[in-house]
């Protein structure tokens, strides 16, 4: 059932997040449209609103031409170019901005703004982090770092050490023996809780219902990794974790080993920023870093640093929680604690 002042508010609003939820039909023009339509409002009295276009068509409106409500809308047509954009961009072959738009069908300039923001990157950031990927899978069983990086679609191996990494591509390929991470695992108000630390800081604090599923998903995280088990040694941090769970206004200051993109890690430096008891929404986080709710979201659901990093805070337009990795029992939790 339609709830008629939520769905004019969204009118209103011209709220995307709202589209395919429900159309809105004007009286005096015969025409339905889309929620986030861009045609002048018009008035609250010669509105009516309808589950969907066969509905309003039933009921004797037809489709708006600017905002096509029977079919795909611009944003999700933009959203599949820009897939098929992302599936050219994981070939082998190179392209620059101008080839990849003309094959996609559009121009350089709108398809380096759709792409970013959709992805939080530009195409050529986003074929680098494919070309990455490709070599963190043949770096392990590669004869040298040359021949992974050529099978991975680089020219040599110069490229691979431009920028400072966690560990080298040597490294890498050796399983990566160098890096030693300590973890210890407690339980506390959400089940069971597992930190872990890298020489740098806290580089995991994940949620969970038992210690063996814990340990498992950090092992999967950080595969290459060695893994310690620090109950003492990580004792005092543990402690400022598990007090912040009790009372979030003792928050945890602790040093913390970011690892991601550089797209994550400026929605993670924006989680930061949401003071405890307040929440924000996808799409008033992806308005402030110049991007798109779904690319905010996607790096919320990657973060692997939990509370600390407190993407619990951000949340879907219309107030509910939205999703959330370990769990929407836990997250209504956590706000519930803080107040928010």
């Amino acid at each position: 059932m339609l709830d008629p002042d939520r769905c004019w508010q969204a009118v209103c609003e011209r709220d995307a997040a709202q589209d395919g939820r429900f159309v809105f039909a004007v009286h005096s023009t015969g025409i339905y449209c889309r929620p986030n339509c861009p045609a002048r409002r018009p008035r609250r009295d010669n509105v009516s609103f309808h589950p969907d276009a066969n509905s309003a068509e039933a009921a004797g409106f037809r489709p708006c031409k600017r905002c096509s409500p029977q079919g795909q809308s611009p944003a999700q047509q933009l959203d599949a170019l820009v897939a098929a954009a992302c599936e050219l961009l994981r070939g082998e072959q190179r392209l620059s901005l101008t080839q990849l738009a003309a094959r996609i069908g559009l121009s350089p300039s709108h398809l380096a703004r759709a792409f970013k923001a959709r992805t939080g990157l530009t195409p050529n950031a986003w074929a680098a982090a494919e070309r990455r990927k490709r070599l963190d899978t043949q770096l392990p069983g590669a004869s040298s770092v040359l021949q992974a990086a050529l099978a991975a679609g680089y020219s040599g191996t110069r490229a691979l050490y431009e920028k400072p990494q966690a560990m080298s591509p040597s490294q890498r390929r050796q399983q990566g023996n160098g890096e030693h991470l300590r973890y210890a695992i407690a339980t506390c108000p959400l089940g069971q809780v597992l930190l872990a630390s890298s020489a740098k800081g806290v580089c995991a604090l994940l949620f969970g219902d038992d210690a063996e599923a814990l340990h498992s998903e950090l092992q999967q995280r950080f595969a290459a990794a060695h893994l310690q088990r620090d109950d003492q040694g990580l004792h005092t941090w543990l402690q400022q974790v598990l007090a912040q769970l009790e009372e979030p206004e003792r928050a945890a200051h602790l040093p913390l080993d970011i690892r991601g993109t550089a797209f994550q890690q400026r929605v993670w430096q924006a989680l930061q920023r949401i003071p405890s008891g307040e929440t924000r929404s996808y799409g008033e986080l992806a308005a402030q870093l110049d991007s798109h709710p779904r690319a905010v979201a996607r790096a919320c659901a990657s973060n692997a640093i939990g509370l600390l990093l407190p993407c619990h805070r951000v949340v879907a337009s219309d107030g509910s929680p939205g999703g959330y990795r370990w769990g929407l029992l836990r997250k209504r939790q956590l706000l519930e604690q803080e107040g928010a």
